[in-house]
């Protein structure tokens, strides 16, 4: 196997983002400030975890089955979820950091969020973290059993190409998108998502974000049956993951024939609900795949899909409920990563739409909201992790009301969007 080694460069790669003073502008107080509180508490992160050779992911807490139900606004006695994921917490374990390893999901969040420090900062000990841990994803090219290979690869070594250019990683790239692509079913016309479960071939909102893997791949390779398989894999998703609304599904089940077997919401609070992260999953998934493509059915679809958000997100300070159909109330947990997918969406979106200033208006009203003592951590606190209160999966006891790398990861590309924007430079930077 290859050794696939980031070759280090100087600070000048990141001249485009640390260049005028911010700190001057009062109004810009809350940026500096999110900045500077993520720097320290990823470097301490990153210091914390170097020896366990693993990713951290969240804090682990705990929730009672009757505040499960509760949210769910069903009866204690007919909760059955449809995969068992309840786990409990011991006294010890209560808060205490749960590590993952290189084939989890949430694997590249973490080596992500350090290259986006960097970019924010300067700071060659975040750069030097960020190539050690990105560096323990090599393993990654190697997987063919999940659709997530774009959150793995893209954020880690898509970013760390970006600022640190180097010809093995596109070659890992363009490896790892050709795993992906092994997924995809012709006669369906999507990448399969999950291996498990009661589906006979299930497609979740989720995999709209693994798409740019692939876009990423044809340009590298000039091979255009990446970019095939993206747009009909968006094209499919479009018409059946989506309601009148333009709120979607988290997951369709299709037959082999392609036909459509059921639609459902997993980890929302039930099937015809909208949960929250799966929408922010949605609007930012097609507003990459218009910039992929340029083809503006996309783009029309992620503008009626922020309108829909927009419109029915009705808490004060935008940051949503777990569940956009959740009950409304102050017990309810909050999905602080929902709100960071949705302002780094808009961010874009507002760039390429002919109403941008209303998106980025929204947007930045998610960002000061996040970066406010309510959502921001305090120094030292939340096991080194920079956003409280996010939402993993309710439905099964996964994640309630705790930090989560990729909430910290997408509010970190949010901040860097929209310095971006503010100075007058395109918000998204290419990665090849």
């Amino acid at each position: 196997m290859k050794n696939y080694l980031l070759i280090l460069v100087g600070a000048a790669s990141i001249s485009s983002c640390n260049s005028g003073n911010t700190s001057s502008d009062n109004s810009m107080e809350w940026l500096d400030n999110a900045i500077e509180l993520s720097a320290v508490q990823l470097q301490e992160a990153s210091e914390r975890y170097d020896s366990t050779m693993l990713f951290p992911r969240s804090l682990k807490t705990d929730y009672s089955l009757e505040q499960l139900t509760a949210q769910m606004e069903i009866p204690v006695d007919s909760f059955k979820p449809e995969i068992e994921l309840l786990k409990h917490p011991t006294a010890e374990e209560y808060r205490q950091p749960y590590l993952v390893g290189y084939a989890d999901w949430t694997s590249g969040f973490f080596p992500g969020s350090l290259w986006y420090a960097y970019e924010l900062t300067g700071d060659e000990t975040l750069k030097e973290a960020a190539v050690r841990y990105t560096n323990r994803l090599v393993k990654v090219a190697d997987m063919t059993d999940t659709h997530d290979l774009g959150f793995m690869v893209n954020c880690s070594y898509g970013n760390a190409y970006r600022l640190a250019p180097n010809d093995t990683i596109r070659e890992l790239v363009v490896k790892t998108a050709r795993n992906l692509a092994g997924r995809y079913d012709q006669s369906i016309g999507c990448i399969r998502s999950w291996d498990f479960g009661p589906w006979n071939y299930p497609v979740i909102i989720d995999n709209m974000m693994n798409l740019d893997l692939l876009f990423n791949a044809a340009k590298l390779t000039g091979d255009s049956t990446f970019a095939e398989i993206a747009r009909r894999h968006a094209d499919t998703t479009m018409s059946n993951h989506f309601r009148d609304d333009f709120s979607c599904y988290h997951v369709v089940s299709y037959n082999d024939d392609g036909s459509r077997q059921r639609r459902q919401t997993f980890q929302g609070k039930a099937d015809e609900s909208s949960w929250s992260r799966g929408q922010g999953w949605a609007l930012y998934g097609y507003t990459e795949t218009y910039r992929n493509t340029g083809d503006k059915r996309y783009l029309r679809h992620a503008e009626k899909v922020a309108d829909m958000i927009i419109a029915r997100n009705n808490t004060e300070d935008g940051i949503p409920y777990w569940d956009l159909d959740a009950p409304e109330s102050d017990s309810t947990p909050r999905d602080a990563s929902a709100a960071a997918v949705i302002a780094s969406g808009m961010i874009e979106l507002s760039e390429i739409s002919e109403e941008g200033e209303k998106y980025l208006e929204y947007a930045e009203k998610l960002l000061k909201a996040l970066a406010s003592p309510e959502y921001l951590a305090e120094r030292g606190s939340n096991g080194g992790f920079i956003l409280r209160h996010s939402t993993g999966s309710l439905p099964h006891g996964s994640e309630i009301d705790t930090p989560l790398n990729y909430a910290d990861y997408y509010f970190l590309e949010a901040l860097v969007r929209y310095k971006r924007v503010k100075a007058g430079k395109r918000a998204v930077e290419p990665m090849f």
